[in-house]
């Protein structure tokens, strides 16, 4: 017999795998745009590499991108409310390299 009760109309049964729950690490997210999409990669840059992979890449129409920036500028706005303003950078720090490497 199942414990899962059937979602009321209306209402989105949304599923989690514990791989995805773990998530992915992003320190630079690059967007483009054509006249049907959005595409948002989102990269993990390492100090002292002067290469990065993708690490993901979602692919939104331009109404979804809309309301993501929306739901985004949510978000912000509740968490500054709560943590106070998040500093913003004209040129984001993006170490390249944070010196020497220890050896092991």
């Amino acid at each position: 017999m199942s414990n899962q009760k059937p979602p009321k109309e209306g209402q989105l049964n949304i599923e989690l795998d514990d791989k995805t729950a773990e998530g992915t690490y992003s320190n630079l997210a690059v967007i483009n745009h054509s006249v049907s999409e959005f595409i948002l990669d989102f990269i993990s840059v390492m100090p002292g590499q002067p290469k990065a992979k993708v690490k993901s890449r979602i692919i939104l129409t331009p109404q979804h991108a809309k309301r993501l920036v929306k739901a985004l500028k949510e978000n912000v706005h509740k968490f500054e409310q709560h943590h106070g303003e998040i500093k913003d950078y004209d040129h984001p720090p993006i170490p390249m390299n944070f010196g020497p490497t220890g050896e092991a």
